[in-house]
């Protein structure tokens, strides 16, 4: 009895020791290249790696967020893998550089030609995303993955802020606050143009400075040669005289 009690604690032991130390299985991720920031445009790498040791994963579908939908939308070419891109009618169109726009990316495809993402690897769709939402902090991705034996796992549960990660969730693009790149270097343009003028101004207003010197000097000179010659002429005469 003590002698299968124990080897029962044991091998419940021995796997509470397995199952810690095995690592969280890795999910489809979307990651910025930089930064992306509110209001401005982004490449984003979907980051897909395998979990299967005797499948390889042949096709992943991303749906892009319809509540705050991605006027522009263009998928980077990837060798070996054929991309195709799903557009949708919105319920209120979009303004994207004065004109606008009803129907929007709504779902982006990626099908392997060849053997897909084996065992053991992972690959990376680029995205070029734009104009990004103002009006949100986050944008969630949710995201299909075909193995080659059919299976499918589907990366859509949103993660609650406070809460455990749940056991397949959604990817998540973090937003950064909106750049002010553009406002800060128009106001250094404006600075500078500002300085520029000033500059300009002194260094006019110093030349003429200069020149009506210039000028005042020369009328005295002038003066003064005229009243040197007539009073030599004065004095020569006097001499004569004498």
């Amino acid at each position: 009895m003590k002698a299968s009690r124990i080897a029962a604690a044991t091998v419940a032991a021995g796997s509470a020791v397995l199952a810690l130390s095995v690592p969280a299985f890795a999910h489809v991720t979307v990651q910025p290249e930089g930064t992306a920031a509110k209001g401005g445009y982004a490449v984003v790498d979907v980051k897909v790696p395998n979990e299967r040791d005797d499948a390889s994963t042949t096709k992943v579908e991303i749906s892009l967020p319809a509540d705050h939908p991605i006027a522009s939308v263009m998928p980077q070419p990837v060798p070996g893998w054929k991309a195709t891109v799903t557009k949708s009618k919105l319920d209120k169109p979009l303004t994207m550089h004065g004109e606008k726009i009803d129907e929007a990316v709504s779902k982006v495809t990626w099908t392997a030609d060849g053997k897909g993402i084996e065992p053991g690897f992972f690959q990376k769709f680029p995205l070029s995303l734009g104009a990004l939402p103002e009006n949100t902090d986050q944008l969630v991705f949710k995201a299909l993955q075909t193995y080659s034996d059919k299976e499918v796992v589907r990366w859509i549960e949103v993660p609650q802020e406070g809460q455990d990660e749940p056991e397949n969730p959604a990817p998540v693009l973090k937003l950064a606050a909106a750049a002010e790149d553009e406002h800060d270097s128009a106001s250094a343009a404006n600075a500078t143009d500002k300085a520029g003028t000033t500059e300009k101004t002194a260094a006019a207003d110093s030349g003429d400075d200069t020149d009506t010197t210039a000028r005042v000097l020369g009328v005295v000179g002038i003066v003064i040669g005229i009243a040197g010659v007539a009073y030599g002429v004065f004095a020569g005469r006097r001499r004569t005289a004498a």
